[in-house]
């Protein structure tokens, strides 16, 4: 097979096209013919060598999986080869406390498909445990149910599970021009909240009032919290969506109305922020932080898509030989929606 690895970290220019034996599937595992993979800011920060994330080199990034069931191991049952898959990103152990409660994306020993031991979809076949494998939604294309793994995944969590998102409540998204960003548009418009959503070009706000947003505006300007204020007469909204980080965290903070919620997944702007806390305990807000989510709210998900309640915005498309352009187009904050490299047949 082909896969696109890398021998030692640093950025998109350490990415090769190499060829490697197909995976055999193990005891309850499954090798999936990949057909289609999304990239996310995970494979970046896997590729810099973050410690937290094990992984032997070289190694293949990759944690949004569409593709066709090639070969199944023993003991697998309830799916078999040519079947259309779509990969749950999240491995868990099924064994502690946390798993058995339902809550997985808890478990200490979770590994992310293409963020651990084993190797993502930039290469032409994965080999997984088959109770990770969930049929793809009638319909889609396979670019369209690999954008939905991991951001819709998330975005779900945080705004459905953390943030208990209501019909007429107001959403301030941040970044709504990344992949998770554009994913909580979709899922916001179904729960229908008013939003709000951020972009940091005239471009990208267009792009996210076609998609549903009722207000746009520029978080590289620092008084953006005003703006929100005003179109909120003065009230602030109920949930701020946010994954940029320090860059927007403080301001993030003052567009909350009073007894509301800021959910977090990430930091791509750097791990450290400032707040006041006079505007926490005196508003009374919660923050949340999210990572991933529950195979019962992926479900629920797959579910929405299904019934078409849901859709997936593409950016663009990239051959697998092409990664390394595609990664530097995410790293550009150009993109709009899902970036997906798609194998050959």
């Amino acid at each position: 097979m082909k896969a696109v690895v890398f021998h030692e970290p640093g950025g998109p220019e350490k990415l090769r096209l190499e060829t490697f034996p197909d995976p055999k599937p193990g005891q309850g595992e499954a090798v999936v013919r990949v057909r289609t993979c999304a990239l996310n800011h995970l494979d970046v920060w896997v590729l810099s060598g973050i410690p937290v994330y094990k992984i032997s080199l070289p190694h293949a990034l990759g944690s949004d999986v569409a593709g066709v069931v090639e070969t199944a191991g023993k003991e697998v049952s309830g799916i078999k080869p040519g079947d259309q898959v779509i990969v749950a990103p999240l491995n868990a152990c099924g064994q502690c406390a946390q798993c058995g409660a339902g809550r997985e994306n808890l478990c200490e020993r979770r590994t992310v498909l293409g963020a651990g031991p084993r190797w993502g979809g930039y290469a032409d076949c994965v080999c997984v445990p088959a109770s990770d494998l969930l049929p793809m939604p009638a319909g889609l294309t396979f670019e369209e149910a690999a954008g939905i793994p991991v951001t819709f995944l998330t975005a779900w969590h945080m705004l459905m599970t953390l943030a208990e998102l209501k019909s007429g409540q107001s959403v301030l998204i941040m970044g709504a021009g990344s992949g998770v960003g554009a994913a909580a548009l979709s899922i916001a418009r179904h729960a229908g909240a008013k939003i709000l959503a951020t972009a940091s070009s005239e471009v990208k706000r267009k792009r996210a009032l076609e998609l549903g947003a009722a207000v746009t505006l520029d978080h590289t300007n620092q008084d953006f919290w005003k703006t929100v204020r005003e179109a909120t007469d003065g009230k602030g909204v109920d949930v701020v969506f946010e994954h940029i980080g320090p860059a927007v965290f403080k301001q993030a903070i003052q567009c909350l109305a009073f007894n509301g919620v800021l959910v977090t997944c990430g930091a791509t702007t750097g791990p450290e922020a400032t707040l006041d806390l006079r505007f926490i305990f005196s508003r009374q807000l919660s923050i949340r932080g999210a990572y991933l989510g529950t195979r019962q709210e992926l479900e629920a998900v797959l579910k929405l898509f299904n019934k078409r309640e849901l859709s997936v915005t593409l950016d663009s498309t990239f051959p697998l030989d092409q990664a390394r352009p595609a990664m530097e187009r995410l790293l550009s904050r150009q993109s709009f929606g899902k970036i997906v490299l798609k194998h050959d047949l």
